[in-house]
Parts: C-alpha cells; sequence; structure tokens
C-alpha cells in the first residue's frame, strides 16, 4: 500500500501502527525509501544507503521494541556492523564497519529499521554539513542555506519528513544547531546519560553525547528511555531519572523560574528577528504562569578557546590513527584541510595547554552552576544568526581565518553546555521572515532532562510546530 499518511504520524505513532498490523514494517520501510528517492536530490541528507540491512532485519524478525518496524538513520559516524561508515571523509570513503557501537545496538534493540546513514561533515567538526566527499546537505526550508551541523543530514532528512526521527550526537552544539536550522526538536542529554563505547568512554574529553532529532517530543523522550544507562566502559554515569522520560512529556512543569537573554554569551547584539524571538518566547512563559527575568551568566573564559584545543587534541590522534592504519602520512587527497590544519596546530601544542583547556571547561562548569542555583531553565538563541549560507564555511579553503569570526557569529552559545555536561534543547518555536526555522535553547541543571521535557510538552502544546512543513518536503 502507499501509506499517504507516513508524515502525519512521528516515530511512536508509526510503531503503534504496526504493533495494530495496521501497517508492516516493509510498508513503512518502502515509503521512507521512496521518500528519499524523490526528496533527497535536492537536500542530499542520506549520502550512505543500506536498504539490503533493513529488509534482512525484517526478514530476521524485529526486536519487540518501541519503535518495532519504524524506519531509521544513523548518523555517518557511528559504526554499524557490515555498512560503509565514512565520517564524512574521503580516505574512509570505502570503510565496512566490523563492529556496531554500543549506542548503535541499543538502537537496534528498539525495534527501529536502519535504512541508511546520514550525511555529517567530515568527523563531525562543523556546524554545517558540506563534506568534500558528499557536498553540501540543503536545508529544506531554503536550499541555499545549510540545515546544520554536525547532524545536518539527519536534521533535513526529519524536516523534509522522510522520517520522523533519526540519529544525531552533540559534541558542541551538533544536535541543537541543525534542530534550530531545521525546524525540529533536538535534546542533547545530560553527560553520560547514553553510551559512547566500546572504542571510546568518552567523546571530545566528555563533550560529547549522542541522541536522536525528532518531530515531536515525546518520541525523543520514548528513544532515551530505551538507549539510556551506562555500559561496562562507561568511566562515570549520569544521575538516574526520578521517572521514565516519557512519562514527562504531558506532565504539568509546575512553577519555572526561568532566566533569558535576546544577546551572546560576549554580551553581543544578535540577529534582531532572533532577538525578538527569544523575547516574544519568554512572554509566552510568562503567560504560562512561570517566573521570567532577564539574566545571563558572565563566562570566565573563551569556550571557543577550550574547543580549539579540546576538539583539536581528539583530531591530532583521529589523524595519526588513520595514518597508523594506511601505513602513511594524511594528505590533503585523504582530508579536508581544515582537518588537517586543526591537528598540525594541536601537535604545537604541550600537554599542559590541553590541561589548561580541561581547567577553563571546569571553571565554565563552576559558573554555571553557580548560575542555575538561581534559576531553573535558562532560555537564549540556540542560533544567534539565521541558519547560514551553504559555502560560508569552507574547509578547504587556503585561508581559514573567516571560520573563527563565523562561529563567534553564529553559535556562541551551545558548546557551554557541552562543557558542564548540563542537558539542553533546541525547541522549533519561531521563523523568520524569509521563512527560515530560529530554534530557542532551554538548559537545565546537570541531570535534569525529565524538567526540560516537561516544559517542551507543554510548549508543543501551545506552540506547536508539527503542522509546519518547509517547501521542500516529502
Amino acid at each position: 500500500m502507499a501509506f499517504k499518511e507516513f508524515a502525519n504520524y512521528d516515530a511512536v505513532g508509526l510503531a503503534e501502527l504496526v504493533r495494530k498490523k495496521d501497517v508492516s514494517p516493509k510498508e513503512l520501510l518502502d515509503e521512507a525509501i521512496d521518500r528519499t528517492t524523490k526528496t533527497d536530490p535536492q537536500i542530499n541528507a542520506v549520502v550512505v544507503k543500506h536498504y539490503d540491512y533493513a529488509e534482512r532485519q525484517i526478514a530476521k524478525g524485529l526486536p519487540d521494541g518501541p519503535f518495532a518496524g519504524v524506519p531509521f538513520l544513523l548518523k555517518d559516524l557511528d559504526p554499524l556492523e557490515g555498512t560503509r561508515t565514512t565520517s564524512g571523509a574521503t580516505v574512509l570513503s570505502e570503510f565496512v564497519a566490523d563492529h556496531s557501537g554500543t549506542l548503535v545496538q541499543r538502537f537496534l534493540d528498539t525495534g527501529v529499521t536502519i535504512f541508511g546513514k546520514s550525511a555529517s561533515p567530515e568527523f563531525g567538526l562543523m556546524p554545517t554539513t558540506e563534506s568534500r566527499l558528499f557536498g553540501p546537505t540543503r536545508n529544506p526550508w531554503n536550499l541555499d542555506h545549510s540545515s546544520g551541523g554536525s547532524s545536518g543530514g539527519a536534521g533535513a532528512a526529519v524536516a523534509a519528513r522522510i522520517l520522523p526521527m533519526a540519529h544525531a550526537s552533540d559534541g558542541g552544539g551538533s544536535i541543537r544547531i541543525p534542530a534550530s536550522a531545521s525546524g525540529v526538536f533536538g535534546m542533547k542529554p545530560t553527560r553520560a546519560r547514553n553510551p559512547l563505547g566500546p572504542d571510546r568512554g568518552e567523546g571530545w574529553g566528555g563533550f560529547s553525547v549522542g541522541h536522536v532529532l525528532s518531530i515531536s517530543v515525546r518520541d525523543s523522550a520514548v528513544m532515551m528511555d530505551a538507549i539510556h544507562g551506562p555500559e561496562p566502559s562507561s568511566p562515570y554515569v549520569a544521575p538516574p531519572p526520578l521517572r521514565p522520560f516519557s512519562q514527562e512529556v504531558g506532565r504539568d512543569p509546575g512553577y519555572l523560574r526561568i532566566s533569558f537573554t535576546d544577546r551572546s554569551p560576549f554580551g553581543e547584539a544578535i540577529d534582531p528577528e532572533i532577538a525578538a524571538a527569544v523575547r516574544a518566547i519568554a512572554q509566552v512563559l510568562a503567560g504560562l504562569g512561570h517566573r521570567v527575568e532577564e539574566r545571563a551568566p558572565t563566562l570566565p573564559a573563551d569556550p571557543a578557546a577550550v574547543m580549539t584545543t579540546i576538539v583539536g587534541g581528539n583530531t591530532a590522534l583521529t589523524v595519526r590513527l588513520l595514518e597508523q592504519r594506511f601505513g602513511r602520512a594524511m594528505t590533503a587527497d585523504d582530508l579536508e584541510h581544515l582537518t588537517l590544519v586543526s591537528a598540525r596546530n594541536s601537535q604545537k601544542l604541550a600537554p599542559v595547554d590541553y590541561v589548561a583547556a580541561q581547567l577553563a571547561a571546569f571553571q565554565i562548569s563552576h559558573t554555571l552552576a553557580t548560575f542555575f542555583a538561581g534559576c531553573d531553565v535558562f532560555l537564549s538563541p540556540t542560533l544567534c544568526t539565521p541558519p547560514v549560507r551553504i559555502g560560508e564555511f569552507n574547509t578547504m579553503s587556503d585561508d581559514l581565518t573567516h571560520i573563527a569570526p563565523l562561529l563567534r557569529r553564529y553559535m556562541p552559545g551551545t558548546s557551554m553546555f557541552n562543557m558542564s555536561g548540563q542537558p539542553a534543547m533546541s525547541v522549533p518555536l519561531a521563523w523568520n521572515k524569509a521563512g527560515l526555522p530560529l530554534g530557542m535553547m532551554f538548559a537545565a541543571k546537570f541531570g535534569e532532562e525529565g524538567l526540560l521535557f516537561r516544559l517542551a510538552g507543554q510548549l508543543e502544546q501551545v506552540r506547536s510546530w508539527r503542522d509546519k512543513r518547509p517547501p521542500v518536503c516529502a
């Protein structure tokens, strides 16, 4: 059957149809493949297609999980045994994973059918998705603009209704940035909420965590219920939730103390339409009975400098491991210029520089913990400019000096919550006059995703985004 109503359901809704036998997993998979075939040539979100893998999953029999039979995409960074996993890098264009990561296995255990990989910039390094290997992923709301990064393929695919939910990860904003740019919901969990092994205990010095992008709040909550928790190699664990996350959605958030700012963390003015949207949402929150005040933390260190050192060191290790694997030095034929420069610059630093960056991250975390003693939630813009145009970030340019100032203008406020490990979400609550999405970021204290899910559920009821569809839509 042609399932015309596919886009009207979130992932929980599709799974319910499968359980009732109103539709089969094969019919849902065929619909997702058809939507990919029709829509993806315009947005370039699904860069690795392994439909046969999903078909084998169905033939073998799917686990009786909360998303049994629901089509799903992995971000092209995490390994899925027997499938091509490139990390967006030319040198790995034909790499086939020999094992699956712990998080990937937990996704599989939910019953999803994984029919492909969504686009990522090379090694997830940029807030836009424009790898040399696959080319740019375009925003379904305006094809001249980026869908964000590094989970830009997931954001574009969900926004265009190829599927209702897809894997994403966030080391400096990479769930929240594409959620904002693509007009979907994205929750960055608390540090160590979801597993990262078995190949690593933590990512980017503890900054990185994996989860999903979704159309609905409940999809995100139900998936977190299914995948959270430590593994044998976990170096530390997140605080246990008070109740299942799925029970938080629709629950009264109560009276919240909400601080907000319509400026960047550096005190700089931002895009006026975004600033106005933040103030409008602050008024909505006040109208819902929350106590709202204009107040923002003053950071003791520059998050961008911390990210440069921590991410640079991790990138240098990635390059070293590739050189050991291939038995030769990596060149511009193998990796993008930005990756090579980041690794080389890191190699010039001393170990004490990395430790100093870790200390600066701790000082930022301490400042934020002190700030949140006076509020429950902090509202700020996810991005401080509208989604960037394709080509603004040129990672192959000989001159990379344009990147740091652009990062400072575009997404200065996301990485601080990677450093503190606090949960933070981007909620699609506004669009500018040009029709581009403007996500609002909400952060809470360490371990309090439940509070954010309650607030997100309330906002989903009063400012629903489910029926807003981009011009490029399956």
